[in-house]
């Protein structure tokens, strides 16, 4: 084995360090160099998000923050500037030691979350931030990573046990197996992916009790994502998206089943039908925007519905801004940049030298796309207005910091790929 390979070597094989507090601080540290071309990917999407966040905020920011234009921005600064520190910092931490977070950040996500909806709500109804002095802290965020991260840890550890034909060996399978003369024998694959269905939809249920369904809907997609890359047996996907196709077309007849507030947000998608103030407003002046932009755009600073017609622009419907001042060429550029990021991260995963690694980087590639496309989704009005944030550019200070922290970890992994660095 050579050097190179002898340095990168998983903690489990390195011996247990000796000496003073640094020497042993040394074996939780990542060696070898990181994926330059992610990083790079990162910062300039960053870049660009920090950018359209100010050109799109200042007028709202000045009228709704006590004649403040850079309110908006000089916060989200400062969470840029934590984040990506935050991100240099788990670069350089082994991700095999990250296993140990696994159960214990899945159980402080829910935690959090009760607390976020039993505390008076700070907007309306929306019981999604726990009050943090100046700042407010939104659990629903380090809920996707949760996910990830307890998936990649518990669906590696019993990976054999997913794709195997085993018998489960629990009380409950004994005693169904009993009851039945022998008749029914509970697959081991079945009553994990049941273990892990259920963990998925306890934390999108906590989600969805805030008032937060495409949080809720951005959980459940990521969780789907991990069993699949768990290599749980294909035929339950293809049951699931028959079962998906059923839910929705029964949500877009029968929306009141979903409740008051979901229920409202299906219909005003449903209904095109337009009067000023109603609640399609922003929608609306979304649409607008984007077909204001053109192909080449009104130019940076010089959209119109940034100015009170698309109501809070800084967060959920930034994109529209992007699509109105730089136009199609620039916001597909754009939407490139993000293809490429989530190219590289995925193709870390591939290259990872063991499950844990590739689950983490594939995991979180796919939240970043999916939740991308889910906001698009919603600029454009292709799916009803849930209220979504665009990865790196919607303000918001958790958001940004647990995705700067995410991006950090796929460095970390980077570090040990068998991707070649360049």
């Amino acid at each position: 084995m050579d050097n190179t390979a002898a340095k990168r070597k998983a903690p489990a094989q390195r011996k247990p360090a000796k000496g003073g507090l640094w020497e042993r601080l040394k074996q939780y540290m990542a060696v070898g160099s990181f994926d330059l071309p992610f990083f790079l990917a990162v910062l300039v999407i960053l870049s660009i998000g920090l950018v359209m966040l100010f050109s799109a905020s200042y007028t709202y920011a000045y009228y709704r923050e006590h004649g403040d234009s850079a309110y908006f921005f000089k916060r989200q600064l400062i969470f840029a500037v934590i984040g990506v520190a935050a991100m240099l910092a788990v670069s350089k931490i082994n991700y095999q030691y990250l296993r140990v977070f696994a159960k214990p950040i899945l159980a402080l996500t829910w935690l959090l979350l009760v607390v976020a909806r039993v505390i008076p709500a700070k907007f309306g109804d929306f019981h999604r931030w726990i009050p943090l002095g100046p700042f407010s802290f939104q659990p629903s965020e380090v809920a996707k990573f949760a996910i990830i991260i307890f998936c990649a840890y518990s669906m590696e550890k019993n990976h054999m046990r997913i794709i195997g034909k085993g018998f489960n060996k629990s009380s409950f399978a004994k005693k169904v197996e009993q009851n039945t003369n022998g008749r029914i024998r509970i697959y081991d694959s079945f009553a994990l992916m049941c273990f892990y269905a259920a963990i998925i939809a306890v934390t999108a249920g906590l989600i969805y009790a805030e008032h937060h369904l495409s949080g809720a809907l951005l959980v459940l997609g990521i969780g789907v994502a991990m069993m699949f890359l768990g290599e749980f047996r294909k035929h339950w996907f293809i049951l699931l998206v028959v079962l998906g196709v059923i839910a929705v077309a029964i949500v877009i007849f029968r929306p009141e089943i979903l409740g008051e507030y979901a229920a409202e947000r299906i219909k005003l998608w449903v209904d095109k039908t337009y009067s000023p103030g109603d609640g399609r407003w922003q929608t609306n002046n979304s649409l607008y925007a984007i077909g204001s932009g053109g192909l080449f755009g009104v130019g940076l600073g010089n959209s119109k519905q940034k100015h009170m017609f698309v109501s809070q622009p800084q967060n959920d419907f930034v994109f529209s801004i992007v699509c109105e001042e730089l136009g199609f060429v620039g916001a597909t550029a754009i939407l490139l940049i993000f293809v490429y990021l989530i190219y590289r991260a995925i193709k870390i995963g591939i290259h990872s030298r063991d499950r844990f690694g590739s689950f983490l980087c594939i995991g979180i590639a796919f939240q970043v796309g999916l939740q991308t496309a889910l906001n698009i989704g919603v600029v454009t009005d292709t799916i009803p207005n849930t209220g979504i944030s665009l990865p790196f550019f919607s303000y918001g200070g958790t958001s940004l910091v647990m995705l700067l922290g995410e991006m950090g970890i796929v460095l970390a992994v980077s570090r040990y790929s068998r991707l070649a660095k360049k």
